[in-house]
């Protein structure tokens, strides 16, 4: 118990230190973001004349998450597999929509509403992390629909 609690926090803590260094001092992972993120500035979002690292939209995912994470500890409850997925899917509908409406070039959105639809995504997938690392967690995958049987 003591090594989940452990991990959780620190996950908790990297989620606030990436986001910290994301907004504060991009120019240290600047190349980190390139790796996960177009970062194209005109989709950025800017702090004192300086880029953040990655873009509104990879802003949004990781406040998201960073927000949800200390929830997640505090709460400490597991989701079934089923229910987090529905739950993962319903929180990636808005980036979704507003990513498909914009590819398509039906509706431009400012970068405001790209970090603000990517949030419910970014928090559900931190929740979900958070999870796996709670004691008694259930472990993803298809169920045996077998009923346990003893064993004498």
């Amino acid at each position: 118990m003591r090594v989940q609690r452990a991990a959780q926090s620190a996950l908790a803590v990297v989620a606030w230190l990436w986001i910290a260094a994301v907004v504060f001092a991009p120019w240290l992972v600047f190349p980190l973001g390139h790796v996960v993120c177009h970062q194209r500035p005109e989709r950025s979002f800017f702090f004192r004349g300086h880029q953040f690292a990655v873009c509104a939209r990879c802003t949004g995912l990781y406040f998201g998450a960073a927000l949800s994470v200390p929830f997640a500890i505090a709460v400490g409850r597991a989701l079934e597999s089923e229910r987090a997925r529905w739950r993962l899917g319903l929180a990636a509908l808005p980036t979704a929509l507003t990513w498909s409406l914009e590819f398509g070039g039906i509706v431009p959105f400012s970068n405001l509403s790209r970090f603000v639809a990517a949030l419910p995504l970014g928090a559900v997938a931190a929740w979900l992390v958070v999870a796996q690392l709670t004691p008694g967690a259930p472990q993803s995958g298809p169920r045996d629909p077998r009923p346990a049987t003893r064993v004498r």
